[in-house]
């Protein structure tokens, strides 16, 4: 078992609570916090500099956002790990960013404990969610999962006429032109397209173009 510490920079704009949070890191055997910064540029160049094992990165903060800076410093230095501190208890924060490479998410309302737990999950390879937002990625995960289901049976209703003409449709082209590329009449075009949102329960055009597009239709 290595006696090396896990090297932590701050970065949060308010300098109380930092000074808080590295009275309380500093005290852990195994933690040891490097550095501080009071912004998202700050953040980015302390990275840089001290290439810590892990940055607790809050999300709002003058000039470049929290956000933003996660997105720079997984682009410049990937293996720096990255554990968001916020106020925000909202999924859609969450999502956002553990698709940018974040390893953890933390609500500066958490216990210290919790904050000294994430630090150690993710230091450990792990990635650390408050407990709200494991339960929001559960409901969120299976919603989609749901959705993907119930698409790919609409989807397969489809005949392959059908999907031919949906295709073309998205790609632009009018009934009539539709119906001189296939060797159809614009009749029956039309009725395929009637039957093909009646199958699908869509409504317009423009939905029709979404499903295209979703469901990997207008690719080559």
């Amino acid at each position: 078992m290595t006696d090396q510490k896990i090297r932590l920079l701050l970065a949060d704009d308010h300098a109380v609570f930092r000074s808080g949070l590295r009275l309380l890191l500093s005290e852990q055997p195994d933690m040891e916090v490097v550095g501080e910064a009071a912004d998202g540029e700050e953040a980015i160049r302390k990275t840089k500099e001290l290439n810590p094992d892990i940055l607790l990165l809050d999300i709002t903060m003058p000039g470049i956002s929290g956000l933003e800076a996660l997105d720079r410093i997984k682009k410049e230095h990937p293996q720096v790990k990255v554990v968001m501190l916020t106020m925000h208890d909202d999924e859609s924060y969450m999502e956002r960013i553990m698709t940018s490479g974040g390893s953890g998410y933390v609500v500066k309302k958490a216990a210290d404990t919790e904050v000294i737990q994430a630090i150690r999950v993710v230091h450990q390879g792990g990635v650390y969610l408050h407990p709200t937002m494991t339960r929001a990625l559960v409901n969120q995960l299976q919603r989609k999962t749901i959705a993907q289901e119930r698409q790919s049976h609409l989807g397969n209703k489809l005949s392959e006429r059908e999907r031919e003409v949906l295709k073309l449709i998205a790609q632009g082209y009018t009934n009539k032109e539709i119906a001189d590329m296939i060797f159809l009449s614009v009749k029956t075009v039309e009725t395929h397209k009637a039957h093909i949102m009646d199958k699908l329960e869509l409504r317009s055009r423009a939905e029709l173009v979404r499903y295209a597009l979703d469901n990997g239709l207008l690719k080559a």
